[in-house]
């Protein structure tokens, strides 16, 4: 028996106004299409979230009556009450250890982690029961919630608020771990995520919170695929999160300069998808993996290894990878030197054996 049915809905506004029933009550929201910036289209997936299904809870440290520090809950609490989103305490493993308990009694907390090294206190709860528990109790216990996480650097942050934290998440069984990159996938994803019947680790890339475009709240996304965003012969260019758009950019520095370069965003950390990006590297025979966390044992290494394992035949040179430096984050003044951009995206490219 499911200990945790889900009605299967989709669609909504977050906006005020928009016809959102009284908290404690379950709606299905209006369906629209409009252009909004990545944090509407994750405050508008919350408020679609919560207006249909009374179990969602929304929580996190100045998530209510402020909106979080990024504004993505804001108006939340005005619209639903405080007890469906509602402060904490600065205790992050607290914050994640009372959704484990809400999950555990057929709740779906969403809970935000202020900052990407913010959820740091909260890993015990997280590595030992969050991922854990479905498998600790052969499927008797799920564990639908989400943890949101805002990452990465451009926003001129320093360390503790910069960090891209997503490979610890990637290397535990039992986590799904997610990261868009646009506003419709924003929006997509994080319902998904919250119909998910197992824990998801959601991260947010911070410089892309005021990025906009189209969202359709009746488009749906399924978490374990990812999404070629760009067709190309020459080389695949593979990213996700905050990168994809480095990854864009450089495809048309490299359409200038006659080369035509596709674009793979993963979406799904964990589980990956292995058919989407081996497809696309067997196209165009040459791969580079952008991502802004640093090199070494990351998720980038991860994509680059499996690239290598399955498409190694069709290969035409080795995949590269442009990362962040194996250092903690830069300073603001720095950031831009550490931060992978397009002009290391086309020396990756360069290196690719094109000669003959």
């Amino acid at each position: 028996m499911d200990r945790h049915p889900r009605t299967e809905t989709r669609g909504g506004d977050a906006a005020a106004g928009s016809g959102i029933d009284a908290p404690g009550t379950a709606s299905t929201a209006e369906h629209v299409v409009e252009t909004m910036t990545m944090a509407a289209a994750l405050n508008r997936a919350l408020a679609d979230a919560l207006a249909e299904d009374e179990r969602v809870l929304v929580f996190g440290e100045d998530v209510g009556a402020l909106g979080g520090v990024f504004r993505i809950t804001d108006g939340l609490t005005a619209r639903f009450g405080e007890r469906r989103c509602f402060d904490t305490p600065l205790a992050e493993s607290g914050i994640v250890g009372t959704a484990v308990g809400m999950a555990m009694n057929g709740l779906i907390p969403v809970v935000e982690m202020q900052f990407d090294a913010f959820a740091l206190p909260a890993f015990e709860q997280v590595v030992s029961h969050v991922a854990k528990l479905g498998n600790r109790t052969r499927g008797d216990v799920r564990m639908p919630m989400v943890i949101r996480i805002p990452f990465g650097g451009g926003i001129g942050g320093v360390e503790h608020h910069c960090d891209s934290s997503e490979a610890y998440y990637a290397h535990t069984p039992g986590l799904t771990v997610v990261s868009p990159s646009n506003p419709q996938d924003a929006y997509s994803l994080l319902r998904a995520a919250i119909a998910s019947p197992d824990p998801v680790i959601f991260m947010e890339p911070k410089k892309l919170y005021w990025s906009k475009g189209v969202v359709d709240t009746s488009i749906t996304a399924d978490l374990r695929r990812a999404s070629v965003v760009r067709e190309g012969s020459d080389v695949t260019l593979i990213s996700y999160g905050p990168s994809v758009a480095v990854a864009l950019e450089a495809a048309e520095a490299l359409a200038a300069e006659g080369r035509s370069a596709q674009v793979v965003d993963v979406r799904t950390l964990t589980p990956f998808d292995d058919e989407t990006v081996s497809n696309a590297v067997r196209g165009t025979g040459r791969a580079v993996v952008i991502a802004e966390a640093p090199g070494f044992a990351s998720v980038a290494s991860e994509i680059q290894a499996r690239v290598f394992e399955q498409c190694f035949e069709v290969l035409e040179a080795p995949v590269r990878r442009v990362t962040g430096f194996d250092t903690p984050f830069a300073s603001p003044k720095f950031e831009h030197w550490y931060l992978p951009d397009v002009d290391r995206v086309l020396d990756a490219v360069d290196s690719l054996h094109w000669e003959g």
